[in-house]
C-alpha cells in the first residue's frame, strides 16, 4: 500500500468495514478476462477469520467459471463523499480488498450462510424456507485467507494544522 497512513491495520476493523458495506464484488479467474460480479453478502468472522456467503443460481457463468478455478479476490468499499481540500478533491472512503477460495455449501451450511446473508441485509430471523426460489438457489462460501483495509477519514488521521490531512509521500 503506498500511502500507509491510510492502512487499516486492525483486523477487527477491517472486518467492521467489510461488515459496513452493502456490496461485495467478488473477482473470478475468467478463460481470458477476469470476472467481476456485484453480490449480496453475509458474514461471520470466527478467531479472526472470515467467511463470506453469497447466493445465485445454480447455473451460470459464474458458477461454471468457480468449477474450474475456486480463487477469488474480493472487493468492497463504503463511499462517504467527494470533499474539496486545499491540496485537491478528494474521496472520503472505507474499503477492503481480500483473498480465499470459494466453494458451494449444502444443507446446515447453506441454511446458515442464508441466515447470515438476511440478516446483513436487515432481514434477520427471516424464514429461509418460505422462500419459493430455494430450490433454484446455490450458496458460496468464500473462505477469506488475506484481507487488508483502508480508509479516507479525517478522525484517522495527522493533522498538518491547517485542517488538510498530512500527505505523507
Amino acid at each position: 500500500m503506498r500511502l500507509r497512513k491510510r492502512e487499516v491495520k486492525d483486523i477487527q476493523e477491517v472486518y467492521g468495514i467489510l461488515a459496513r458495506c452493502q456490496t461485495v464484488r467478488v473477482g473470478i479467474n475468467g478463460d481470458k478476462y477476469p470476472y467481476v460480479v456485484p453480490v449480496s453478502f453475509g458474514l461471520e468472522v470466527v478467531d479472526g477469520k472470515g467467511a463470506l456467503y453469497f447466493h445465485c443460481g445454480k447455473k451460470g457463468m459464474k458458477v461454471e467459471l468457480l468449477k474450474q478455478n475456486p480463487f477469488v479476490c474480493i472487493e468492497a468499499d463504503v463511499f462517504y463523499s467527494y470533499e474539496l481540500l486545499a491540496k485537491g478533491i478528494d474521496t472520503r472512503y472505507e474499503s477492503v480488498i481480500g483473498y480465499g477460495v470459494c466453494e458451494e455449501v449444502f444443507k446446515e451450511e447453506k441454511a446458515h450462510g442464508l441466515e447470515l446473508l438476511c440478516t446483513h441485509c436487515g432481514y434477520a430471523g427471516h424464514p429461509i424456507d418460505v422462500c419459493l426460489g430455494l430450490p433454484i438457489t446455490s450458496v458460496y462460501k468464500v473462505s477469506i485467507e488475506e484481507i487488508t483495509g483502508k480508509r479516507t477519514l479525517p478522525e484517522y488521521w495527522k493533522q498538518d494544522g491547517s485542517g488538510a490531512p498530512a500527505f505523507d509521500e
